[in-house]
């Protein structure tokens, strides 16, 4: 069998693995996560409930759906979908983040699935999932039209893949790699590249092009005075989220 074309960039991978053993510390390298992520699972388990009709108010609403949580990094959000009744596997390029997923799972009482491997081979392979979480990774990969490509051909038909990244504009670059990297210092320098961030229209195109229909996006706007992410259905000028589907 020929192996599956990589879309993974190497240099990406390395400053994330090395940040691997930090995942779970809310006030480490990680903590802009940490603060985004009730935001960002109100997003997620909204979107599938209404697209599987599933009740969030019922034991394990999730149960009976495959999820991928891909990039999913230290498992922020394999965790909660895995609570929530989903069979999860949680898949990174980066291989030291594999173990600190697994042991922190293991820890929590929690069966996911992770691996060390990539959209494309899994693709390979011929896995399917009814939903994938494609959180903040698109920005790093060296392709992102064939990265998506692989994410749609994961996809059952009628699958739902929540993306989220961010904008490229000026405002981007004042928050997300100025303030966040150089003033906050929430990431290490060099974290994020500005030229690599994506509009909401240049998403929507790659992923209609794809093969998948956007359906739904919103921004993720942050507050400097409480401290809190919202979502917002008209500012996208920095971090925000979309949903598209997989036709059936």
């Amino acid at each position: 069998m020929q192996a599956a074309h990589s879309t993974i960039n190497p240099a990406e991978v390395a400053k994330f693995e090395a940040m691997a053993a930090e995942w779970w510390d809310p006030n480490g390298k990680f903590k802009p996560l940490h603060m985004l992520n009730p935001c960002r699972l109100d997003y997620i388990t909204s979107q599938i409930a209404a697209e599987f009709d599933r009740d969030l108010t019922q034991p394990l609403p999730f149960k009976g759906l495959r999820i991928l949580d891909i990039g999913c990094g230290g498992g922020l959000l394999s965790e909660p979908m895995a609570r929530l009744g989903a069979d999860v596997l949680g898949a990174d390029a980066a291989e030291g983040n594999i173990p600190v997923a697994q042991v922190h799972a293991d820890q929590s009482g929690l069966k996911i699935d992770y691996r060390h491997t990539t959209a494309e081979a899994l693709a390979a392979a011929g896995e399917q999932f009814d939903a994938i979480l494609n959180m903040e990774v698109v920005e790093h990969v060296a392709e992102p039209q064939a990265y998506l490509t692989a994410c749609r051909q994961l996809l059952k038909p009628g699958g739902l893949q929540i993306c989220s990244t961010i904008n490229r504009n000026p405002k981007s670059f004042a928050m997300a790699i100025v303030g966040a990297e150089y003033v906050m210092r929430w990431l290490p320098k060099g974290t994020h590249e500005w030229n690599k961030f994506i509009t909401p229209d240049e998403l929507e195109n790659l992923l209609r092009s794809a093969g998948l229909d956007p359906v739904d996006r919103k921004g993720f706007v942050f507050n400097p005075v409480t401290w809190r992410w919202r979502l917002s259905d008209r500012d996208l000028s920095v971090n925000y989220v979309t949903a598209s589907i997989k036709p059936k």
